[in-house]
């Protein structure tokens, strides 16, 4: 079994697959821009930045791979990456899932969100090897991540899902402390990180 998983993670970390990673990464965040592009016309432009959440956060994802491609960490981007993918990745599939409930169908659309955006969740925590941030890299995702719950709770501009905006406190609510979680499980994988260092001078 042992041998299995060193397997499966030499496939994972090879650089031709990582490049597979980052089409695949690039298309999504694409994708996810387009999606939201019906949004972002009836949105001011100052909060542009704000609104296609999940796209921006896969984006970060794919400048990580970028970085890890040349050999370099871009340590900020690793921990916007790490925070945001589960956080945007795990938001989406409770959001499609509570749609589900609420009206019966999301169709096929709504159960491929729900296994892309588990999959961007999935990816961040699995190559957390990879991740070298610091702290203060976790302290400034983690002002990006709870500013943007502040522009998207308080301003107004949240992705919009229109079976589910007369839940806007409660989802605002559960939001913040997804956000709150991300960090939390960013500062407990540097912190195994810098133990596991110390251990082993």
């Amino acid at each position: 079994m042992h041998l299995f998983f060193n397997t499966i993670w030499l496939i994972l970390t090879h650089k031709s697959f990582l490049w597979i990673l980052l089409f695949i990464n690039i298309v999504g965040t694409v994708y996810g821009y387009d999606w939201y592009m019906w949004q972002l016309v009836m949105t001011e432009p100052r909060f542009w930045i704000f609104v296609p959440d999940s796209p921006t956060a896969s984006l970060f994802f794919c400048l990580a791979i970028i970085g890890w491609l040349l050999n370099k960490n871009f340590k900020l981007f690793e921990a916007l990456a790490l925070i945001t993918l589960v956080k945007y990745g795990l938001w989406a599939v409770v959001m499609n899932i509570w749609t589900l409930i609420e009206t019966g169908s999301i169709g096929w659309v709504g159960w491929m969100l729900v296994i892309s955006h588990f999959a961007m969740a999935v990816q961040a925590v699995l190559y957390s090897p990879f991740y070298r941030f610091g702290v203060g890299h976790i302290i400034i995702a983690s002002i990006w991540t709870l500013h943007n719950d502040v522009i998207d709770y308080v301003f107004g501009q949240m992705p919009i899902y229109s079976n589910l905006m007369t839940y806007m406190n409660q989802i605002g609510y559960f939001t913040f402390w997804l956000s709150v979680a991300c960090i939390g499980l960013a500062y407990y994988l540097w912190k195994r990180r810098d133990r596991l260092q110390i251990g082993q001078t």
